[in-house]
């Protein structure tokens, strides 16, 4: 770990319990710093309240700042790097046992979009930081950051559309557009299918996207399909013809052209580079 200033603490969850913390901390990373590519086996919170970072998913890729707190699914892999320049810090906590699914589910975080813009104020990094305040373990202690970890999850829902509270409109739009994005991006859609399919104009969704993301609805959707394609190359060995219908694009040497500019190689190079199969002892 390159960290430059890391708390943090990892408990013995016991799998008959229904909610246990699993490790809790926070970190306040260097230029770059990064995790991944790798899964986890739990369920897993960061909350950042300062600085930027990308977080990469199989579903796309999330450019987030102070307030996003973003969630990693068990089994999902996944790459997080801090900034460059303006480097995130941020608290976070692992849990598991069998609440932990129902509750994320009524939050506002999917596979597709594991991303929440809420306003939170303190409170949010106030409750993860009382996980980390009570760890130990010792049974007592287990109970006690077990009840923080409750409160943390009730301020997350509480602040999801699906728990009852209002959500930023352009956030809203933008999750639309992204769940429809991830079902149908293999098909030749194009910026007016997905704004259509988010039930708004063009224009509002292009203000959604530009407000929330900080990039056009067409970048992310040639973005998320490079992606997908760059998951086709490392783990199949299908033509590249094929991964490009596979990714939305009919005209492979088109598919090709955007390829390169995104990753500065061809689709072929990239494969050689990154194919698992190709790489000893894997």
């Amino acid at each position: 770990m390159n960290g430059s200033d890391k708390h943090s603490f990892k408990t013995n969850p016991k799998d008959s319990v229904a909610l246990s913390v699993y490790n809790v901390g926070y970190e306040k990373c260097r230029g770059l710093h990064k995790w991944g590519s790798g899964v986890r086996d739990h369920f897993l919170i960061h909350h950042i309240i300062s600085g930027k970072g990308l977080y990469k998913t199989p579903f796309g890729e999330y450019k987030l700042k102070a307030g996003d707190t973003f969630l990693i699914y068990p089994y999902t892999e996944i790459t997080y790097i801090a900034d460059e320049f303006d480097p995130w810090e941020y608290y976070w906590v692992g849990f598991s046992g069998s609440d932990a699914e129902v509750i994320i589910n009524r939050t506002d975080f999917t596979k597709e979009f594991p991303v929440m813009s809420a306003d939170f104020g303190d409170e949010l990094k106030k409750r993860l930081n009382d996980i980390y305040t009570d760890r130990g373990q010792s049974d007592a202690a287990a109970l006690k950051m077990t009840g923080q970890l409750y409160i943390a999850l009730s301020l997350l829902v509480e602040k999801s559309d699906n728990g009852g509270a209002a959500e930023n409109v352009s956030q809203r739009h933008v999750k639309a557009a992204r769940k429809f994005i991830a079902y149908n991006y293999s098909l030749p859609i194009t910026v007016e299918d997905v704004a259509a399919g988010a039930a708004v104009s063009r224009s509002t969704l292009f203000r959604a996207f530009t407000e929330t993301l900080g990039i056009s609805p067409l970048e992310y959707l040639t973005e998320f399909r490079i992606e997908q394609a760059c998951r086709l190359l490392r783990n199949t060995d299908l033509s590249v013809t094929a991964v490009s219908l596979s990714a939305g694009y009919e005209d492979p040497l088109y598919f090709s052209k955007v390829f390169r500019k995104c990753k500065g190689v061809s689709p072929s190079v990239y494969r050689k580079e990154h194919n698992r199969s190709t790489k000893t002892g894997s």
